[in-house]
C-alpha cells in the first residue's frame, strides 16, 4: 500500500469553504473524484483539481503507480495564516477584518496492491 501527498499551503478562501468542496470527493476513485470536481460550482474546486492532479503526478513519476489504482484517501483543510485587515467606521474607530486562508493536504493511496493480496487469499 504506497501512500502519496501533496499539499497547498496558504490558499486564499475560508476552510469552511473548501471543507464543502473536499467532502464531495474523500474517499473516491481520483477519476471519479476529478470528473465530480468539473460539476461543482465553487471557486475551491479549481484549486482541488490542480492538487489532486499535482498528487497523480507524483504518483505516476515518483512511484511508478497506474492512476487506474489511485483512490483519494484523505483530504484535509485546515486554517491557514489569518490577514487582519481594519474597516474604519464611525468617529474615528475600525472595525478588525480576518481574511482566512486554507491549508489543504491530499493523500493518494494506491489499492491494486490490496487487491492483488485479496485475489492470492482466494485462489
Amino acid at each position: 500500500m504506497t501512500l502519496v501527498t501533496a499539499q497547498l499551503n496558504d490558499y486564499r478562501q475560508s476552510p469552511r469553504k473548501v471543507r464543502l468542496v473536499a467532502d464531495a470527493v474523500r474517499g473516491k476513485k481520483v477519476s471519479v473524484a476529478l470528473t465530480n470536481l468539473n460539476f461543482i460550482p465553487k471557486r475551491a474546486t479549481l484549486a482541488l483539481v490542480k492538487l489532486i492532479e499535482s498528487a497523480v503526478a507524483n504518483a505516476t513519476n515518483n512511484h511508478g503507480l497506474a492512476i487506474e489504482s489511485l483512490i483519494v484517501k484523505e483530504i484535509r483543510v485546515d486554517g491557514g495564516s489569518i490577514l487582519y485587515r481594519r474597516m474604519p467606521r464611525a468617529r474615528g474607530s475600525a472595525y478588525p477584518i480576518r481574511k482566512r486562508t486554507s491549508s489543504v493536504r491530499v493523500v493518494l493511496e494506491s489499492r491494486a496492491e490490496a487487491v492483488k493480496k485479496t485475489t492470492k487469499k482466494t485462489k
